[in-house]
Parts: C-alpha cells; sequence; structure tokens
C-alpha cells in the first residue's frame, strides 16, 4: 500500500472511491442533527411509509361504496368528471365489507388481516390532490410541490429532525425497481446533501449486493480510518479556507465519516436473515414483505423516515382487469402490513412509529376498458397507523360514488401538515431559505384536522 503521507488530496480521493462510493453518493449517506428540531412534545419520532405506487381505489379497501352496485353501468350526476382518458359507467365494487375492532371500522374481504388492526387504523377517506398524471402527482405527494428541484418530505424530516443513529442515514428509500420520476422523489434539492434519501433496490437480500458501494475489498478498517483520518484533516483545511461555510464540502465531511461507520452498521441493519424464523413467516417473503421487515430494522436502529414503495414501475396502475389485480395486490400486502403492526405493537414501538399508506392518488369509480379503472385525483384513501394518530377512525367522506372527496377534504398538504405534527413539528415553521425566500414542504398551505391526531 502506498504511504498515507506522500499520497496527494487528488490521489486520496481516487484510492477511497473503492471503500466509500463515489462522493456524489457518499455525501447522502449522513444524517446530521436536526436544523430546525421540535416546536412541541411529538407523538412519533419515526415514520414508515408504504406507498402503492400506481394509486389503488378506495372503495375497494376501505370506503365502501353500495351505489357502484346499485349504478352499475350507469353515468349518473355526479359520475363523470373529468379524467385523462374516456370512461363508461360505474364500475362495481365486488368486496365485501364488515365492521371490525371495537370502533366497527368498515373494512374490505380483501384484508382479513390487517382488519384485525382495525382499531389502530385511522383512515382518510377524502383526500385529494391536483394532478391525474403519475409524474406530477408523485412528486407532489413526496415533495409538497409539482416543481421540480425542491426537497421531498423525507429531506424534510432528515433536515429538522436528523437522526438517532449516527451509524446510518437518517432516510432510506426501499424498492425492488424503480419507480416513475425515480431519484427526484427523495432528493434533497437545496437542503443539505447529507438530507437526500439513499435508495436501496432490496430484490437481493444479500446486504453486499444491495449496497456494493460500500464494501473495501482492498483496505482493512484500520487502513481506512487512517486514509479517513488524512483525508478529513484535508478537508478541514480546505474548508476553514473557504470560512467554513461551504455546505456542500461540509456535508461531504460529515457523510465520509458515516459510510465508514456504516459498514458495520448498514451490514447488520439491513439483514432480514438475521430475524428469527417466525418472524420471516409472520411476514411473508415477497418483495413487499421483505421491504416492510427491513423497515422495522431501521426505524428500530433510530432511521426517522423509511419509505417502501410497492413494486417497480406502477404496480397499482390498472388501467385494465383491475378486479383481478387488486385481488393479487392486496393478498401480497395484507400480510406484511398487519405483521409490521403487530411487530411494532409487540416492541413497544407502535405509539410513537407513525405507519402511512397510500399512493399518488386513486382510481375512478367508472369504467375504462370495460373492467379497467383510470386514475383519479380528485378523491381517494390513505391510512395512518400509530405514531399518535387516532385509531379505529374513518376520517372524512367521499361522495356516493367515491369518486371526489366531499367531507373534511384533505388534500395533500393538508396530509404533509399532519404527519409534521405528529412529529412535533409546526409546518408553517420548519422552513429553508434559499434564492430569497423561505420554503417548506406546505408551500403556503396546510390544516390539521384535531379530529385525528389523538
Amino acid at each position: 500500500m502506498n504511504d498515507l503521507s506522500q499520497l496527494s488530496r487528488r490521489a486520496l480521493l481516487t484510492q477511497m472511491g473503492g471503500g466509500m462510493g463515489a462522493l456524489g453518493l457518499a455525501s447522502a449517506l449522513h444524517g446530521a442533527p436536526g436544523h430546525a428540531g421540535t416546536h412541541f412534545a411529538p407523538k412519533a419520532k419515526r415514520i414508515i411509509h408504504l406507498f402503492m405506487n400506481g394509486g389503488p381505489f378506495g372503495p375497494d379497501f376501505f370506503d365502501p361504496k353500495p351505489g357502484l352496485t346499485k349504478y352499475a353501468g350507469q353515468k349518473p350526476a355526479g359520475a363523470d368528471l373529468r379524467t385523462e382518458r374516456p370512461t363508461g359507467g360505474l364500475l362495481a365494487s365486488p368486496y365485501a365489507y364488515s365492521q371490525h375492532g371495537s370502533s366497527g371500522l368498515e373494512i374490505s374481504e380483501l384484508l382479513p388481516k390487517l382488519a384485525q388492526h382495525a382499531d389502530d387504523l385511522c383512515v382518510l377517506r377524502s383526500c385529494h390532490t391536483d394532478n391525474p398524471n403519475h409524474g406530477p402527482a408523485l412528486l407532489l405527494m413526496n415533495n409538497g410541490t409539482m416543481t421540480e428541484r425542491v426537497p421531498s418530505m423525507g429531506a424534510w424530516l432528515s433536515y429538522g429532525l436528523g437522526s438517532e443513529n449516527a451509524n446510518l442515514p437518517s432516510f432510506v428509500v426501499l424498492c425492488p425497481g424503480k419507480p416513475v420520476r425515480f431519484s427526484i422523489l427523495w432528493s434533497s434539492a437545496f437542503l443539505p446533501a447529507q438530507h437526500q434519501g439513499i435508495y436501496i433496490n432490496h430484490s437481493n437480500l444479500d446486504p453486499k449486493q444491495m449496497i456494493p458501494w460500500l464494501t473495501n475489498s482492498r483496505l482493512s478498517l484500520t487502513d481506512q480510518r487512517r486514509q479517513l483520518d488524512l483525508m478529513q484533516a484535508l478537508n478541514a483545511e480546505h474548508l476553514a479556507a473557504r470560512g467554513g461555510s461551504d455546505l456542500a464540502l461540509n456535508g461531504r465531511i460529515q457523510a465520509m465519516e458515516t459510510a465508514y461507520r456504516m459498514q458495520s452498521a448498514a451490514t447488520d441493519a439491513f439483514d432480514v436473515n438475521l430475524e428469527p424464523p417466525k418472524v420471516r413467516e409472520l411476514y411473508g417473503t415477497s418483495h413487499f414483505s421483505n421491504g416492510c421487515l427491513m423497515a422495522r430494522r431501521l426505524v428500530e436502529r433510530g432511521l426517522r423516515f423509511v419509505q417502501v414503495y410497492y413494486g417497480n414501475g406502477q404496480p397499482w396502475d390498472s388501467h385494465s382487469n383491475h378486479d383481478t389485480t387488486t385481488r393479487r395486490l392486496a393478498a401480497d400486502i395484507d400480510r406484511p402490513i398487519a405483521a409490521l403492526i403487530s411487530d411494532l405493537k409487540q416492541r413497544g414501538m407502535l405509539e410513537d412509529t407513525l405507519i402511512v399508506w397510500g399512493g399518488e392518488f386513486g382510481r375512478t369509480p367508472v369504467s375504462e376498458n370495460g373492467n379497467g379503472r383510470d386514475h383519479n385525483p380528485h378523491g381517494f384513501c390513505m391510512f395512518l397507523a400509530g405514531g399518535g394518530a387516532r385509531g379505529g377512525t374513518a376520517y372524512g367522506q367521499s361522495d356516493e360514488f367515491g369518486f371526489k372527496a366531499a367531507v373534511d377534504k384533505m388534500h395533500v398538504h393538508d396530509i404533509h401538515a399532519t404527519i409534521l405534527h405528529l412529529l412535533g413539528i409546526d409546518h408553517e415553521r420548519l422552513t429553508y431559505r434559499y434564492a430569497g425566500r423561505d420554503y417548506r414542504l406546505t408551500d403556503v398551505h396546510g390544516r390539521v384536522p384535531r379530529a385525528i391526531v389523538g
């Protein structure tokens, strides 16, 4: 090995790249202490966001609409809102509903295991958004605006609260493939680079395959530590010469320390094979099952925000064969979500872990292609569980057919404001000044419905 004292800064950067990954990537690996902190006592400390990319149809799951069956094939008033594509008459949802838990919350037959946790669910039946296209709707749900190059919700949370574990990042995105718009959905944009989400494709459960850039096969940890100490000293000198105010360089200095520590911490945190067989059986073995279990392992170790995208592309985008597709997808999510709630509850973590479920929008109650459903931004369902959300609650109402939010409507900005509130953050006060103006996740909007925050 080269004598470290003889290495130039440029050469050192080149040699260190093998162990830490590219610096641009490493700069996203550090969960620095938050700049804002909480504004009042939080009920939640962390979030697991279960993202059904493509958009599920609320009346199939949490919003019973007998009118769909009564008027099937017809186009009564209120069922003809504009969508992206030509649609036909009302398409019945064939799934039976029943009441569950002491709350009597109505849940469809598609989710029998999750229904056992009815008293933990806060169903939002009146969500709405601004655009029927996947790309803009994904941006609004993840970044608070359809404008690109703004920070994502996870980046805002990392910036505001930091991480509870210095050996791991504060924001991780799990997806066995790539959702539409990809990395812009977990960007830190103009926030310091260490708050960017770390994307992990968990198709392969071997941590060394999931995170191949984390392992240095050429140098021991001791030698890496010597290299890193020298690099950090050089960077500190460089930073001082620039007045100590270079956020990008500061982020990289912090990130390289985290990347070094992650070599052992991440190998353990991402390895679901370390779980007892009975826990693996509880969750199941699908990609989504593994994502839910991995999310629990990560938040257990202090991560603030873990997103679990259901799958590659837009799996819930059921423009045809809707009922067949929905039954398959429901069977795949029912077991692991129920397991996640049970697991967190058993560990005493559900009360301060907020689970958020939903997509970027919903689907139409009218048919497309005879047996499909088009995108619907006018009204859709989400649910919250744990983290101070009021369980056993169905908040808001959609219209008779589930096409449009009608009572106690919740815009995406309201959803974000509510999430931040449960984390102890006033959404109007979590701001960052950039290009001459103060930015926030909720832009200039957002309200918190007191009926659902405990």
